[in-house]
């Protein structure tokens, strides 16, 4: 049987942290950007972590479990 291939877009999306949690990016910081408050723009560049809901599902699509 064949290799389990994990999601592309994925894995370009999320890193797994030392303790097992997911990080990923926060959207709206792209393009847009003159409307948007300084405050709004510089919370928006720091990484978060992935709610719990979510998670499951994104560890499936990286082969993690």
């Amino acid at each position: 049987m064949p290799k389990m291939k994990t999601k592309s877009s994925a894995k370009k999306r999320f890193k797994l942290t030392g303790t097992g949690k997911l990080k990923r990016k926060h959207a709206y910081k792209s393009h847009i950007l003159t409307k948007k408050s300084k405050k709004r723009k510089l919370k928006l560049t720091h990484t978060t972590l992935v709610a719990k809901a979510d998670e499951n599902s994104i560890k499936e699509q990286l082969r993690l479990k």
